[in-house]
């Protein structure tokens, strides 16, 4: 009993000497590293400024919304609203529904806005405007069309 007893102790002394070097080990790295390296926060990596529109159509008239931009995007781009794409979600999600979305890439808020003012004030884009009115669908007298400016981060492949 007295043999078995030595053994486990030494062991126990083994694993401890080894636990105690690999800690020190890893100590003496983390110090290491933590002289070599700083926090840093994230932040936009351009002066890109992307617009995310979800327009709500009426049951059923996404697709017909849909042609609508078809024929407005050429108007858009001629006005500066550079449209990364027109999408219609498949989902089964009731919330995706009847929607129809698109992405617009600006250079800055300013120049949006400028942007914006010209494609409504382009007498070409009334009929566009007036053939949408209908499909959208309205909550207390707002058309539901849900917009967001976002900035893309600097890991984001869309710089």
């Amino acid at each position: 009993m007295n043999k078995i007893n030595v053994s486990v102790r030494h062991w126990c002394a083994t694993v401890l000497r080894f636990v105690s070097v690999a800690s020190l080990f890893f100590l003496a790295g983390m110090a290491f590293q933590s002289n070599r390296s700083s926090a840093h926060s994230v932040e936009a990596a351009s002066t890109h400024l992307y617009e995310l529109m979800v327009y709500h159509a009426l049951p059923g008239k996404a697709s017909d919304l849909e042609s609508v931009f078809k024929g407005v995007s050429g108007l858009q781009d001629k006005h500066g609203l550079r449209a990364v794409g027109y999408w219609i979600p498949k989902s089964e999600d009731p919330a995706w529904q009847n929607t129809f979305v698109y992405l617009l890439d600006h250079s800055d808020r300013e120049s949006a806005e400028k942007n914006w003012q010209a494609l409504h004030a382009d007498p070409l884009f009334t009929p566009f405007r007036q053939a949408a009115i209908p499909l959208i669908r309205q909550k207390d007298g707002e058309y539901l069309v849900d917009e967001v400016y976002m900035s893309p981060t600097s890991y984001s492949a869309s710089k």
